[in-house]
């Protein structure tokens, strides 16, 4: 897969998210009734949703900022996948199968759009005092 293919993909996934999360965010904060209700209903707090609607909102704005903030991206790209898994498992406690579809289809676009993140800006580890690593082995 070339890079403007990997660019192409990340950057549908990451708007698709953004989208996503940047609307139930918002509802969240406006006590939308349709998103409002099913969490009050899954057994989540009211303080806690509106902690919940800014954390998504600040985590689009952290996603949409191209090339800048990789470190931060990874912790929005852990926090969307932890609400995605407790969600999931929430309704399925709660409400059967059927309304968990939603949270499996954002699973498979995070896993995606997370997986070319990582194509773009491959992780490079490093030990203090080390200059390098060079085939697993450590180089002084």
């Amino acid at each position: 897969m070339n890079l403007k293919t990997s660019k192409t993909i990340y950057w549908s996934g990451a708007i698709f998210i953004s989208l996503w999360f940047g609307a139930s965010g918002f509802f969240e904060l406006t006590k939308n009734p349709i998103v409002w209700d099913i969490t009050v209903k899954l057994g989540y707090p009211p303080h806690f949703i509106y902690i919940l609607g800014v954390a998504k909102l600040l985590g689009v704005a952290v996603l949409l900022t191209p090339n800048r903030i990789l470190r931060l991206k990874e912790w929005v790209f852990a926090g969307i996948f932890f609400d995605i898994t407790f969600a999931f498992f929430s309704k399925l406690a709660i409400l059967g199968f059927a309304p968990t579809i939603d949270a499996i289809v954002a699973f498979t676009a995070i896993s995606i759009t997370y997986i070319m993140f990582r194509k773009l800006y491959p992780a490079t580890y490093t030990k203090a005092g080390i200059e390098h690593v060079v085939n697993g082995f450590e180089r002084a």
